[in-house]
């Protein structure tokens, strides 16, 4: 088999034109390209004439192509002519773990969550044999629309001749050191290019909590799991057995990922949000309606009318007793101050200036809401979205149901809710109603682009790992005209199992006044 190294402007195949070459050794190139025929860009990977590897790369390219979990980068095609092979890749466009490291460590929740998805994925294609065997930072891609990609599946470790007696191991310390590196902004166990080693006792890496602070314990142990098994690194031991396959990392990672910091939801007998305020305030008996007007939506679940009326008798003996704790407490109030000699003495001080506070918050009424991702017509259930901002909780909109992956049954890297505010706001914070089922992954973005299938350029407000029920996303204000709810894993659907789906009963935006 002998083939050639293209040059820009070169059509392979009567389709695939070379544009720009993005990566290249002896015996082989990468390109962007453009799939004329589906017009839309490509990687397309080239060979010298004589490359001895060519082979093994079109093998492993025709093994990665049977895979189809959306978080690997996808093989379109494999041309293995005796004169010019070649194999044509999804072109994966966002940052790199090397580009995200570029200005410091990651979020630790942030950093794990790039390494679950990633184990997740690669488990999935170890259980087809498949495996990576050459992870570095620039293997793994956070894209525009908050997931994950892994580019060179295979392909890059027959490109540089490189095989393990226990593939699975060998990804699992390769994400292990990823890890690290994301918690650290430092490289264990050796030297990568654009990240300075980290610090060492004994030959081993120090634990990632003894060089930066603020490492949650959980993250740090399944780091060490990977990568100090016997406790070096001045780690001082750990519980729990070495991790050795992707699979066993993944589920060690979503086991102690931290859930966001937000009151557990107020439901219903059913298990249902009741109702709100205006301001996103839980407020009235709890109450759920049926849909009557239109016809049954794709993917929705069977749904009675739940009629309102008193609060179940639960909730009437708790606030029975809040009033009891609250008398008993204004009791103890008086007998205190009897005790010290009456009311206390107030110092005032006439000439000190009041504090500055932040301005007050209102709540910014969006324009509309639409469905916004790569689905059928551009996102999930359509007609439902403005049931999200109607300020009901007795009325919801849910993203279709998936089977097979949380992950859109593998078919989509997320796909949410966009909010049109009618012109430029500033965005404090964001309120969401999620539905009871825990496990949702969602991020609230703020921009002025809502024409593709992903919020692009926007600002990331907050983000949430295991959303349930109210959650209320905050950071620093940022200003745009749409507010963009996306969803990057879905929650295991109620009462249909192996379906996954999300739910927004409600949203309030809120900016200031």
């Amino acid at each position: 088999m002998s083939t050639f190294i293209s040059e820009p402007g070169t059509r392979l195949g009567g389709r695939y034109r070379l544009e720009d070459r993005t990566d290249a050794s002896s015996g082989w190139a990468a390109w962007k390209a453009i799939d004329e025929t589906l017009a839309r860009a490509v990687t397309v990977l080239t060979f010298a004439r004589g490359f001895p590897r060519i082979a093994d790369a079109v093998t492993a390219a025709r093994a990665a192509s049977r895979l189809t979990d959306a978080r690997l980068a996808q093989v379109f095609d494999v041309e293995e002519d005796w004169d010019h092979a070649y194999v044509v890749m999804e072109w994966v466009g966002g940052d790199s773990l090397d580009d995200l490291l570029a200005d410091g460590p990651l979020d630790p929740g942030q950093g794990a969550e790039i390494i679950a998805q990633s184990a997740e994925a690669l488990a999935c294609a170890h259980a087809a044999g498949v495996a990576h065997l050459c992870l570095t930072p620039g293997s793994l891609r956070w894209t525009a629309g908050g997931g994950v990609k892994i580019v060179g599946l295979g392909i890059d470790a027959a490109l540089a001749g490189v095989t393990a007696d226990d593939p699975a191991l060998a990804d699992t310390q390769s994400l292990g050191k990823l890890l690290y590196a994301a918690l650290t902004a430092h490289w264990p166990g050796g030297e990568w290019p654009s990240l300075p080693p980290a610090p060492e006792v004994d030959g081993h890496p120090r634990s990632p909590r003894q060089v930066r602070a603020g490492v949650p314990a959980g993250i740090d142990e399944v780091c060490c799991q990977v990568l100090l098994p016997d406790g070096h690194g001045g780690h001082g031991g750990h519980h729990g057995p070495p991790l050795t396959t992707p699979a066993t990392l993944a589920a060690a990672l979503n086991r102690v990922m931290p859930a966001p910091a937000a009151p557990p939801p107020i439901t219903s007998p059913r298990g249902y949000p009741t109702a709100l305020d205006g301001d996103g305030r839980v407020s009235g008996p709890p109450y759920r309606q049926s849909r009557a007007d239109g016809p049954p939506r794709r993917g929705s679940r069977g749904r009675n009318t739940m009629p309102g009326g008193r609060p179940p008798v639960t909730a009437r003996v708790m606030a029975s007793i809040a009033v009891v704790l609250v008398v008993a407490a204004a009791g103890v109030g008086v007998w205190i101050l009897g005790h010290h000699g009456g009311t206390p003495h107030v110092h005032n001080t006439p000439s000190q200036q009041p504090s500055h506070s932040a301005p007050p918050l209102k709540v910014l009424r969006p324009d509309s809401a639409a469905a916004f991702g790569p689905g059928v017509g551009g996102g999930d259930n359509a007609a439902q979205a403005p049931l999200a901002i109607d300020n009901s909780p007795a009325t919801d909109w849910t993203t279709d149901s998936y089977r097979t992956s949380p992950h859109f049954g593998n078919l989509y890297d997320g796909t949410g809710l966009v909010l049109d505010m009618g012109k430029q706001i500033t965005v404090s914070s964001v309120t969401v109603t999620f539905g009871p089922a825990a496990g949702t992954h969602a991020r609230i973005e703020v921009g002025n682009d809502n024409s593709g299938t992903a919020p692009n350029g926007a600002t990331t407000l907050g983000r949430t790992t295991n959303a349930a029920g109210p959650v209320t996303f905050t950071g620093h204000p940022v200003t745009g005209r749409y507010v963009f709810i996306w969803f990057t894993k879905l929650a295991p659907q109620q009462g249909s199992a192996g379906h996954y789906q999300a739910d927004v009963f409600n949203v309030v935006v809120k900016g200031p006044s």
